[in-house]
């Protein structure tokens, strides 16, 4: 009996599936923690998947 594998998720291509950073903003807070940012990825939102065919360059 053959066994179907799950299709593999899309990856996005506008982040290449890295959908979230955390960007430093250079100052400390008072422990000495960095101060950090988090940006996500306008085409995915943050998922690092897609479920339709996107083109680079191309509008929405």
């Amino acid at each position: 009996m053959a066994h179907h594998t799950p299709p593999r998720p899309r990856i996005c291509p506008a982040c290449d599936g890295f959908a979230s950073v955390h960007i430093t903003t250079g100052g400390r807070n008072a422990r000495g923690h960095l101060r950090t940012i988090t940006a996500h990825c306008p085409t995915c939102h943050g998922t690092g998947t897609t479920t339709r065919h996107t083109r680079e360059g191309a509008r929405a």
